[in-house]
């Protein structure tokens, strides 16, 4: 990711970038390489067309443009969604396999799991995308502990009382960028 002030510059970098690649006998993937508006600038004509400005995923995050509480620009970062679905089929798919294994076995692998996943993601602006997954976590487990046995194991009272013995780990923002 490079960022410039002005199209001409990102223009210039970007035809010698790939003239560089090249002479090293590389090319640029076209479909993950792109020049995009981005920045207040970008954001305020996106506003005058009444449409959306650009975003882009980098590092599993969708950075998108956006104003602070006090009204001022900000670039805000959420969980990108084809990594988020991604983790949630792998926590399900996990959670299915071990349905049959004790469930503090259980709980303290999902612990595991949420935790690390809370501490790369839990980043400013991200809260919503963090409790997602908790959320999901929480009615995948819900869904696979009632398939252990052909009679339901847990209400949703009874699942809740087991939790308070054996919590998920809460979700929690781990890096403030702006402090």
């Amino acid at each position: 990711m490079v960022c410039f002030q002005y199209r001409d510059d990102a223009e210039k970098f970007y035809e010698h970038l790939i003239n560089r690649m090249r002479h090293f006998g590389l090319s640029l993937e076209e479909e993950k390489s792109r020049l995009i508006k981005f920045g207040r600038f970008a954001q305020k004509d996106a506003q005058l067309k009444e449409e959306k400005a650009d975003t882009f995923v980098f590092l599993g995050f969708t950075h998108y443009c956006s104003t602070s509480r006090s009204g001022k620009f900000r670039v805000k970062r959420k969980t990108a969604g084809k990594k988020f679905s991604k983790k949630s089929r792998e926590v399900y798919q996990l959670i299915k396999s071990m349905r049959t294994r004790p469930v503090p076995e259980i709980i303290r692998k999902l612990n595991q799991i949420l935790v690390g996943y809370y501490h790369y993601y839990g980043i400013t602006d991200n809260s919503r995308g963090i409790s997602a997954f908790y959320h999901h976590v929480y009615r995948s487990l819900f869904y696979w502990l009632n398939r252990r046995s052909q009679k339901k194991s847990y209400t949703w009272e009874g699942y809740q009382e087991m939790l308070k013995v054996y919590p998920l780990a809460q979700p929690k923002i781990y890096v403030s960028i702006y402090t």
